[in-house]
């Protein structure tokens, strides 16, 4: 975002409106800073300026000073600190630490962070959502050296076995944004020109750093290779003509001491192995083309057998490999396509689908193939006896994500109330908390409560309340027009829904452990069907955020589940977002709502613009 310079189209003061506003903001989305923080971020009596670019990008920042916080849109929605801001205030964001110092030469040369470059503790993966925000840190070094967002979540990572791309950067150390000024600096002597070491002050952490470093670099220019290649994996995405990373590791590569290490992606646990001929990696360096073939076959029936579903299907070619294939290996083997006889993915899958084993259609455009059906009635699918070991592991697996979707699914909406001036004196009256929320069960105790407290109930017709001054005024001050006499008296069986109906509408909606007071009632879901250019078919689904669905996330699920293209977009003049599907798949998604999320179908509306 911020590899070439550019310089800004406006710079101006904030008024304060707009102070209050961008500390409104920041304290929402970076909740570990405390309040403390911020006022030494933004000082209460400092002018803060914002600078306006063409990229619809905001800079905000202290005058004469660094700038301290970004806007990737302008709207306020996507907010992000800086490193100066990160270097004052290091916890603000949870943080990727790397394999090692030399591998920050790919972040600082524009790359996006990959998976196999981060160090992964012996207590797992962090967890995380795709589309959170985060830091990047070298070991050793507490200030952070980059900002990005992850482009998916932690357990598709790992059902992925940590392949790909985990950080999307959006700013560095040493890119425009940090030359904006030019009073730049850097936190300590572990940040040079073109890599970041750890802290030398701080000794005591030497030996982390070392660790991992050899084959985070391995790592990391295989991720360039495949890119190169184009064999379907992901791989790191820098937009400069020469990548600093391939130099550094050519550099380094005879000074470096080599050490391997072997991930089990199961239980998440790094072993270190020094010597480098006991490794199963380095017996595979021996095996022949066809030992290659036969072991891709090898996995891919055990993957048929085991975790891919003909309910699943289609799924894309790249989601078979990544999810389903390469967790199927045997434990400590790498798996290149490129080393077997058909050196691409869509050629093997090809090959299988001539074999009759299963039916694949390509997509010219999207330059991938997609597995559309399995047959299990193929001699080489019957023949096969999966590995019981692994069974095992995928029906843990299964169970896990069972228990993961009855999580996503339990849904909880309660209709609450919060009392308004109108009736704030009966709560007083009766020692009830105006300052909290009630049920609509808990509002009619409290105006009863208070009719047997003041003996309002008629003598002669218990069912008839009486009203006195302040529950008249309660109930109809303001709704009787110019003129007209107000009531003595009310039904019982009026009296409750007339009194909650003078007290504020809230809705909590709940998931899990998550969970959101609002006013006023709870928004629907819309889904809608039109047509567009060509006579194709999208479908459109916003009011996601009511129900505390991530519109990032449900777009990836659907791009998996329909074998489409998906995107997000912010709605205009609204707050949320809008997740569009391409083909008419309204019922579908529908269905996918209720039976995934917990939707109510009286929660849902559907608009099918396409029917005469």
């Amino acid at each position: 975002m911020f590899k070439k310079p550019v310089e800004a189209k406006t710079q101006q003061r904030l008024s304060g409106a707009d102070r209050k506003k961008l500390k409104r903001t920041v304290k929402e989305r970076f909740p570990n800073a405390s309040d403390a923080d911020f006022d030494a971020l933004l000082p209460p009596k400092a002018e803060i300026t914002v600078a306006k670019f063409p990229n619809r990008v905001h800079v905000y920042g202290l005058e004469g000073d660094c700038p301290i916080f970004f806007d990737v849109d302008g709207r306020g929605n996507e907010v992000f600190p800086t490193v100066y801001a990160l270097w004052k205030v290091p916890e603000m964001l949870p943080a990727f630490f790397l394999k090692g110092g030399e591998v920050s030469r790919f972040i600082l040369g524009g790359a996006d962070l990959m998976f196999p470059g981060i160090y992964i503790p012996e207590e797992g993966l962090p967890s995380f959502l795709a589309g959170e925000p985060w830091a990047v840190k070298v070991p050793g070094n507490p200030a952070p050296i980059a900002v990005g967002i992850t482009t998916i979540r932690s357990t598709e990572a790992l059902k992925a076995g940590l392949r790909g791309k985990a950080l999307r950067i959006l700013h560095y150390y040493r890119d425009s944004l940090w030359g904006l000024v030019e009073g730049h600096y850097v936190p300590n002597a572990g940040f040079l020109e073109d890599v970041v070491f750890e802290n030398p002050s701080l000794s005591s952490t030497s030996q982390t750093s070392d660790l991992y470093e050899s084959d985070a670099l391995n790592d990391q220019e295989n991720s360039i290779k495949n890119q190169e290649a184009g064999d379907g994996s992901d791989a790191i995405d820098a937009s400069s003509d020469h990548d600093p990373a391939s130099v550094a590791h050519t550099d380094l590569r005879d000074n470096i001491v080599e050490q391997a290490v072997v991930v089990d992606v199961d239980d998440l646990k790094l072993t270190k192995n020094v010597s480098t001929d006991k490794l199963n990696v380095e017996d595979q360096h021996s095996l022949s083309t066809d030992d290659i073939d036969a072991l891709l076959d090898k996995c891919l029936l055990q993957a048929l057998h085991t975790t891919v579903k003909d309910k699943d299907l289609p799924i894309s070619g790249s989601t078979l490999w990544s999810s389903h294939v390469l967790p199927s290996r045997p434990s400590g083997l790498s798996l290149d396509i490129k080393k077997s006889s058909y050196k691409k993915l869509s050629k093997w899958l090809q090959s299988k689908s001539s074999a009759g084993l299963m039916s694949v259609k390509e997509d010219k455009h999207k330059k991938e193939v997609t597995l559309v059906s399995v047959n299990r009635n193929h001699p080489a699918y019957t023949s096969f006896k999966p590995e019981k070991r692994r069974v095992e592991k995928n029906e843990q697996t299964a169970d896990h994500n069972t228990s993961e979707g009855r999580s996503c699914k339990v849904l909880e909406v309660v209709e609450i109330y919060k009392p308004s001036v109108h009736v704030n004196r009966i709560f007083a009256s009766v020692g009830a908390d105006a300052g909290k929320f009630y049920s609509a069960s808990e509002a009619s105790e409290v105006v009863f409560r208070y009719v047997e407290q003041e003996n309002l109930v008629k003598p002669m017709d218990k069912s008839t309340v009486v009203l006195d001054a302040m529950l008249c005024d309660a109930l109809y001050k303001g709704t009787v027009k110019k003129g007209s006499t107000y009531p003595t008296e009310i039904h019982k069986k009026e009296l409750g829904s007339t009194f909650i109906n003078r007290m504020q509408a809230h809705h909590r909606v709940t998931r899990g452990s998550e969970s959101a007071v609002r006013k006023g009632a709870l928004k629907t879901i819309q889904i809608m069907t039109e047509r567009r250019q060509g006579n194709k078919k999208v479908t459109k689904l916003s009011g996601l955020e009511s129900f505390l669905i991530d519109a990032e996330t449900l777009a990836s699920e659907l791009q998996k589940k329909f074998a489409c293209s998906t995107s997000v977009a912010e709605l205009p003049g609204k707050k949320g977002h809008e997740v569009l599907v391409q083909g008419g798949v309204i019922d579908d998604l529908g269905r996918h709502l209720v039976e995934q999320y917990g939707i109510p179908k009286r929660y849902i509306e559907v608009f099918d613009k396409t029917k005469k």
